[in-house]
């Protein structure tokens, strides 16, 4: 898979853009500020339908437009697809593949297959549970676009219980002895623990199957002795069935490529995330909040015996935000799917040691975009197609 064309109109900084890129490598060089980031912004945001720099969509269009337009040629197995994407803010997005309508925006995610890999990732090693939560669950629709809708779902049921309990709250606090209506809180605790258990049978097993991937990918990048780990920390106890290996798995932890990685049991998981919100209930009603489900779970990440976030250097924290993205990189491969790789701003934060051996790692990607303030700072064998990038225009220059 790769970008043969992307067309951006009012975004960020670009009246209007359009670049046309190869398969290999095409390096974005200029001075910070001038909209490098943005190009590769846009791509990100049309494989996910989110940017990874802003939570709002407001940024993303130029000033003074009402909308903004990425419109994007995608090649994959020698088939080309348009996808378009319109960004309005306060709005639903409104998408368009192969020129025709669809339903929803997020329709689109499967057609462009993108791991970006940015500064910003740092905040996955050292930031809060949403950060890694955010990770997985890219990851998750990047290799399983389904999971889009599930993901949509236990959002919706979330935010419907939170208000309920919401409610219920400041009437208790307003009137005295009288609570709020509640009598819907069990048929929302039956739509949490189904979309819920969906959501937590994939993330499980996709760390299953990532695991492997991290520890080679930190191996390769850090050089060090101690290995990097992930497990998932989950906001239930998990029943004893919550991973059964699925036929032909070699087990968990053991999932790599060629391997099927464990089934996780949804019916026991359902179970389990059902008496869990029973076992809440009166803390969440008296604090008006859901304190159960997969919103509220993390991932941990370590080098060693240690965790990562408060005990790791810069150095080693980097390490392993980059081994995660190259972890998902390699998985999606492993799988059949040759996703475009994205290097933001990267080879200036790394020492000359882990960006050679970086290249080595990236060297055969289908298509790899890395965007740059100086050409130097990329390694040799990464310095393909070059793009001379400033403010609001950028040059093909050889």
């Amino acid at each position: 898979m790769y970008v043969r064309r992307l067309e951006l109109i009012d975004f960020r900084s670009y009246q209007r853009v359009e670049l046309t890129f190869e398969p290999g490598g095409s390096v974005l060089v200029g001075p910070n500020g001038v909209g490098k980031t943005n190009l590769v912004e846009a791509l990100g945001y049309l494989a996910t339908l989110g940017s990874h720099r802003v939570a709002t969509d407001a940024p993303l269009v130029r000033v003074g437009a009402d909308s903004a337009i990425i419109r994007c040629l995608v090649v994959h197995d020698q088939r080309e697809l348009l996808v378009e994407l319109e960004i309005v803010p306060g709005r639903a997005n409104r998408a368009r593949l192969g020129r025709s309508p669809t339903r929803r925006a997020r329709e689109v995610i499967g057609a462009l297959r993108l791991v970006l890999f940015a500064p910003e990732d740092l905040e996955i090693v050292r930031g809060d549970p949403a950060e890694r939560r955010r990770y997985l669950d890219e990851l998750l629709v990047t290799r399983l676009p389904r999971f889009a809708g599930v993901r949509a779902d236990y959002d919706r049921v979330v935010k419907q219980r939170n208000a309920l309990l919401r409610s219920a709250y400041l009437a208790r606090k307003t009137g005295g002895d009288r609570g709020g209506d509640l009598s819907t809180l069990d048929v929302w605790d039956a739509h949490l623990a189904r979309h819920g258990a969906e959501l937590l049978a994939g993330r499980l097993e996709l760390v299953t199957a990532l695991a492997p991937h991290v520890a080679k990918a930190y191996d390769a990048v850090a050089a060090t002795s101690a290995a990097a780990g992930i497990s998932y920390r989950p906001s239930i106890d998990l029943p004893d069935a919550g991973l059964a290996p699925a036929a032909g798995s070699a087990g968990a932890g053991s999932a790599g490529a060629g391997t099927v990685p464990p089934a996780a049991d949804r019916s026991a998981l359902e179970s389990a995330l059902l008496a869990a919100l029973g076992e809440a209930r009166r803390s969440e009603v008296d604090r008006g909040v859901t304190l159960v489900g997969p919103h509220r779970d993390d991932l941990h990440l370590t080098i060693g015996s240690l965790p990562v976030k408060g005990y790791a250097s810069h150095g080693e924290s980097w390490s392993c935000a980059l081994a995660l993205r190259l972890a998902a990189y390699d998985l999606l491969r492993a799988e059949g799917i040759e996703p475009v790789l994205v290097l933001d701003d990267v080879f200036a934060e790394l020492d000359s040691g882990r960006r050679e051996r970086l290249a080595e790692l990236v060297a055969e990607a289908s298509q790899l975009l890395v965007t740059c303030a100086v050409a130097e700072d990329v390694p040799v064998a990464l310095r393909g197609a070059r793009f001379e990038v400033s403010r609001g225009e950028v040059r093909h220059a050889g």
